[in-house]
């Protein structure tokens, strides 16, 4: 049996499912039409259930835990946080989050698809159990703490305050789509191009393209010639992604004539904005000690196995320690202050936001210990 095969196509209909779902959900939610919701939930189950079949079928095609690159964590974030939703969403009995949910797993999915399937051998550090272990802990805990910020997400747009700031946070969600779509398209319609320059150092570099040039750092190719002080690979990217992102946006906003908000909030108004707050309080409860476990201790045996060293301040292990710290302030504000509400929900946004960054911004354009991902 061609294991790996069948890791892709059962991957590829789940997500087709859960695409599919966003409808009974959005009408279930919107009406409180009983139909819809077991429409909904059947759709979404089979959808975990494929992703677990994707998880296993992987782990024995690459004879490892498929969670050594950013396809592979990137996919396992996505199984997490399905599974964290339907986990709490059957305990408070609160299925309209799933219409919320489910986009940002579709997010999650299609960026990891951006990135190569390939399984490729493992780097010598990589060699080792602590691989599972930390890093499905630490994709647990983000899925779990994800969950919060879905719900505050909901709050906010429930109360309808601070619709401008809001209306960012979903418009940066536009923005990933956009690179997404971009990104798809052209790894089937252009051809990469490979761009040699001189580097910083004056040493030779070949920069392959997977995007049309816009920047580079040779004077003669793409509209913008950047100084070798900038990456204009990843700039090129970044400009692409914030192009296609804001078109699609203005193509929303024009044919919808209202804003992102303004589009959500009908979804929003039979939800009880106390039960989402001690929601999103319940899931940071449980998503943070998991996160000390897998993003601090677990991390911390494995470096010193590794690297000799538990901790060296690597820019991977300084923003784990960030987010650490961060959720535990939130913490003891909720705890100590009595902060509830507006303020903890935009606190889990932002939180979830160190997350993102942590978990992408720093494996992909900080130079460190963890690049290889």
């Amino acid at each position: 049996m061609n294991y790996f095969s069948l890791s892709s196509d059962a991957l590829l209909l789940a997500f087709i499912l859960l695409l599919i779902a966003i409808i009974p959900f959005g009408y279930a939610t919107k009406m409180r039409h009983a139909a819809s919701w077991k429409i909904a939930l059947v759709l979404t189950w089979a959808a975990f259930i494929l992703q677990i079949i994707y998880f296993v079928c992987r782990w024995i095609a690459v004879g490892h835990a498929p969670v050594s690159n950013m396809y592979e964590f990137m996919t396992f974030f996505g199984i997490m946080l399905i599974g964290a939703i339907l986990l709490i969403s059957s305990l408070y009995k609160q299925w309209s989050i799933g219409f919320f949910a489910i986009p940002i797993t579709l997010i999650i999915l299609g960026y990891g698809s951006v990135f190569s399937n390939e399984a490729s051998p493992l780097i010598p550090s990589l060699q080792s159990h602590w691989l599972a272990i930390h890093v499905i802990t630490v994709a647990a805990s983000s899925a779990i703490l994800s969950v919060a910020f879905i719900t505050s997400l909901i709050y906010l747009l429930k109360t309808a305050k601070a619709s401008k700031w809001l209306e960012f946070v979903l418009f940066q969600l536009v923005v990933v789509i956009g690179f997404i779509l971009i990104s798809t398209l052209c790894h089937l319609f252009f051809s990469p191009r490979a761009i040699e320059f001189t580097n910083k150092v004056g040493k030779k570099e070949v920069a392959t393209y997977m995007l049309p040039i816009i920047t580079s750092n040779h004077a003669d190719v793409g509209l913008l010639a950047l100084s070798n002080s900038i990456d204009a690979k990843k700039f090129n990217t970044i400009l692409w992604a914030f192009l296609v992102g804001g078109i699609l946006y203005f193509i929303i906003r024009v044919v919808a004539r209202k804003t992102l908000c303004e589009i959500l909030q009908p979804f929003t108004l039979k939800m009880d904005l106390k039960l989402l707050d001690e929601i999103s309080h319940r899931a940071i409860l449980i998503g943070f000690p998991l996160f000390s476990l897998g993003g601090l201790f677990f991390a911390m045996i494995w470096a010193q196995m590794a690297w000799g060293r538990y901790w060296g301040w690597d820019p991977k292990e300084v923003w784990a320690l960030i987010t650490w710290l961060f959720y535990a302030a939130l913490l003891h504000l909720r705890l100590t202050k009595e902060w509830e509400g507006e303020r903890t929900a935009w606190l889990a946004i932002i939180g979830f936001g160190l997350i993102v960054f942590n978990q992408v911004f720093v494996n992909l354009v900080i130079a460190g210990l963890h690049s290889y991902a």
